[in-house]
């Protein structure tokens, strides 16, 4: 349960509102505050405002909390505890400031004034079991979208300088950043987005860390006036070296002394204890609620109002001409929808499922248990946990290990081929690094259906869903059929007017692909030519060959069974294994191309390097599209036979002689409705009606016949067992009466017997 969330000390709902209001004019101040602090922080140093603002926070709660004089004397131990958790803070507060002088305000209310029950959501929701349903699962989603969008559609519009982007805050933590930030390669702004959202989750953290220490220490106030009082101590000595070796830029220091005493009395004083009593009275849900509601709709009105152009010059003598600089934008309005939303739904308490009530007992002595609606809810599952579960799937079976592991390596080089592609000017290597990130669509295509493929039959799905990997064969294929013809149109338009192409570690990229595609051919290379026995499997279930019948009464009896629905592996060795693993053989055609686009990169490269053929790139990317097409049109082909059930080609001949086979045994007149078609790699179905004779036993006829395709292969075989006058009586039901006359007369001249049955019209 969160600090707070009790009902001790709450207030009627009914006298909530001066507690409201409070809380949310206190809020609107500390946007306030934080625009002024930005303002103050251009022509003061970070590490002396840190310790400005440390200090007269001190002075503040020294004489208001009494730490030294009120509670138990503390040990050393706790002196110990108490001074890393000033430590910590301090470094968390100055690494907050920084990312203030970075994004503005607005961006960093946004980002970091965000409540710890609200941010605790988000991890709950994203990573553990605790989520507390869809509804919050839907609200972390949003909070992890407001923060992207921050990071790919803001556009921060202030001016660097290309010789010092740090500006006036020349320390360690400027250096250190500005490092991190270009061995990464992105702007300082995103740089200071990236570093408030790991500030964000560290002060949560942070905060429920030391919620032991507090109740340790005697209490959270008397903690946090100790830690301030240390913080301060720790900065002094850091704050005058850089008093006395950086040149100031304040021209006086009293003219800064109401800003800087505002921004204590509101930042660090007011909004702890207006808080605080918050929490108390209202709860901790509700302030977090209220809280962002008035934090991010009074930073942007103070954005929109804060940079317009200024009539009368700047406000106060800060000497700060305010511009367009960290202007809000359409990002950041996005962010700050989703924020408010986000924070609607994830700052609601979890709804408790309610717990069964024993209502008695049954014969037996078992409880009975009334359970409420409430508590048969069923709760969503977390990111990590689905995750997990996926990846357990996928390991259980080696065609879908070899595929992730595959796609693992092939989507790190994936990136390193597309941008040496770039860099080089070059098709051939633009080509294969796109017809690479299409394998890498294509090998999640694989890898789905080679998971799915191992699900068991339900009851919606009966057949199971073995037919899953025809499918992702077939899409596989049509993927490098589209890869090809969009090569060749490129290369035939580059062959009238061939570009100049760089060479400088084209060479060196295509053969490390040629290495990775290697690694593929020889992971993939069974399903290249042998049907895969690692691979997938129908599942089903067997029906072992049964039958039932009417013989002797009704219209001339019938049966019918199902011969051996089952999983894969039985029947005739020598057909069964004939067939392919379609997604494994797509997989691998994938790689195989991959792989003869690399050798044609490789040679093209080495033909502009020693003669100067620029004319040898496209030339060898339309070897590589018609290669390609050429690959996969016995995929297709194949893919498309099964899809559209056609006979299995490679049991023509045995079907044949099966059939061959029925019509010769004791019993059978005839047969009709023969379907056979093949359902995954390692399970092939079909029907078949058997006409037989009055006296033959259907059960006989079942087994036999089931036996007979069995041999052949046929895992699934279902035969419908027909007696001769049923069949003839199903047969009138549709003939003309000439047809009729005609097999009245037939029956007629059959020796009477007593239990058959006249022909009756219907």
């Amino acid at each position: 349960m969160y600090a707070g969330s009790s009902s001790l000390g709450r207030v009627d709902p009914a006298r909530l509102g001066p507690y409201v209001a409070l809380l949310i004019a206190i809020k609107c101040l500390r946007s306030l505050g934080l625009f002024l602090a930005y303002d103050i922080l251009n022509v003061v140093h970070l590490v002396i405002f840190v310790f400005i603002i440390k200090l007269g926070s001190a002075v503040v709660l020294i004489p208001l909390q009494r730490p030294f004089t009120s509670g138990k004397r503390l040990s050393k131990r706790q002196w110990i505890r108490v001074l890393r958790h000033s430590f910590v803070g301090t470094l968390i507060t100055l690494l907050w400031i920084f990312g203030l002088t970075l994004c503005g305000p607005v961006r960093s209310i946004v980002l970091y004034e965000h409540s710890e029950v609200v941010v605790s959501a988000v991890v709950a929701a994203l990573f553990t079991n605790r989520g507390g349903g869809p509804a919050r699962t839907r609200g972390a989603f949003m909070f992890v979208v407001a923060i992207l969008s921050l990071l790919l559609f803001d556009s921060d519009l202030q001016p660097t300088n290309s010789d010092h982007p740090e500006g006036v805050h020349k320390s360690a933590i400027t250096h250190i950043f500005y490092s991190a930030i270009s061995w990464l390669g992105v702007s300082d702004h995103k740089g200071g987005v990236m570093l408030l959202v790991v500030l964000l989750f560290t002060n949560v953290a942070y905060k429920n860390t030391s919620k032991k220490l507090s109740v340790d220490v005697g209490g959270a106030k008397r903690l946090h006036a100790l830690s301030t009082l240390l913080s301060a101590a720790m900065l002094c000595p850091w704050a005058i070296f850089h008093l006395f070796i950086h040149e100031s830029r304040i021209e006086s220091w009293m003219s800064l002394l109401i800003p800087i005493t505002a921004i204590i009395l509101v930042l660090f004083i007011i909004d702890y204890y207006v808080e605080s009593v918050s929490v108390n009275r209202l709860e901790i849900f509700k302030t977090a609620r209220y809280s962002a509601y008035a934090l991010f709709t009074s930073g942007l009105v103070l954005s929109y109002l804060w940079y317009s152009p200024p009539k009368n010059g700047s406000i106060g003598e800060i000497g700060v001409a305010r511009n367009m600089e960290h202007a809000v934008s359409g990002g950041v309005i996005f962010s700050a929808v989703l924020f408010i939303f986000a924070t609607k739904i994830l700052g609601n308490p979890v709804s408790k499922s309610s717990k069964g009530s024993l209502v008695g007992y049954t014969s037996a002595g078992l409880p009975l248990y009334n359970f409420t609606g409430d508590a048969l809810q069923r709760t969503s599952q977390s990111v990590m946990t689905i995750g997990k579960s996926i990846l357990k799937q996928i390991f259980e079976a080696s065609d879908s290990r070899q595929i992730f592991y595959y796609l693992c390596i092939n989507l790190a080089f994936t990136f390193v081929e597309l941008l040496y592609g770039v860099w080089t000017n070059s098709l051939g290597l633009i080509s294969d690094g796109f017809h690479m990130l299409f394998d890498c669509t294509a090998l999640v295509v694989g890898l789905t259906a080679a998971v799915m493929t191992h699900w068991k039959a339900t009851r919606m799905f009966s057949y199971g869903f073995g037919r899953l990997e025809i499918l992702s064969g077939f899409v596989n294929g049509l993927f490098l059929v589209v890869i090809s013809w969009f090569v060749f149109m490129a290369a035939v338009g580059r062959i009238l007017d061939p570009p100049e192409v760089s060479t400088d570690k084209l060479l060196t990229v295509s053969v490390a692909g040629l290495l990775v595609n290697l690694v593929g051919i020889f992971v993939f290379s069974h399903a290249g030519h042998a049907h895969s026995h690692g691979g997938t499997s129908s599942h089903g279930h067997s029906h072992g060959g049964h039958g039932h019948g009417h013989g002797g009464h009704g219209h001339g009896g019938h049966g019918h069974g199902h011969g051996g629905h089952g999983h894969g592996g039985g029947g005739h060795e020598g057909h069964a294994d004939a067939a392919q693993n379609t997604n494994m053989q797509g997989v691998y055609l994938h790689v195989l191309a991959d792989t003869m686009g690399s050798v044609g990169v490789i040679i093209s490269s080495l033909l502009i390097q020693q003669f100067g053929l620029l004319i040898a790139d496209p030339i060898c990317s339309i070897f590589i599209a018609v290669m390609i097409f050429i690959s996969v049109m016995p995929l297709l082909r194949d893919t498309a036979a099964i899809l559209v059930q056609r006979i299995p080609v490679e049991l023509e001949h045995c079907l044949s002689e099966g059939l061959t086979k029925v019509r010769l045994l004791e019993g059978v007149l005839g047969y009709r409705d023969q379907h056979f078609w093949r359902h995954s790699s390692d399970s092939v179905a079909g029907t078949l009606h058997v006409r037989v004779s009055s006296d033959a036993s259907e059960q006989k006829i079942i087994q036999q016949v089931t036996a007979i395709f069995k041999e052949f292969g046929v895992t699934n075989f279902t035969v419908q067992v027909e007696k001769e006058e049923f069949f003839q009586h199903m047969s009138g039901l549709s003939a003309t009466f000439d047809r009729m006359l005609e097999m009245t007369h037939q029956i007629q001249a059959i020796p009477s017997q007593d239990d058959l049955y006249d022909i009756k019209a219907v």
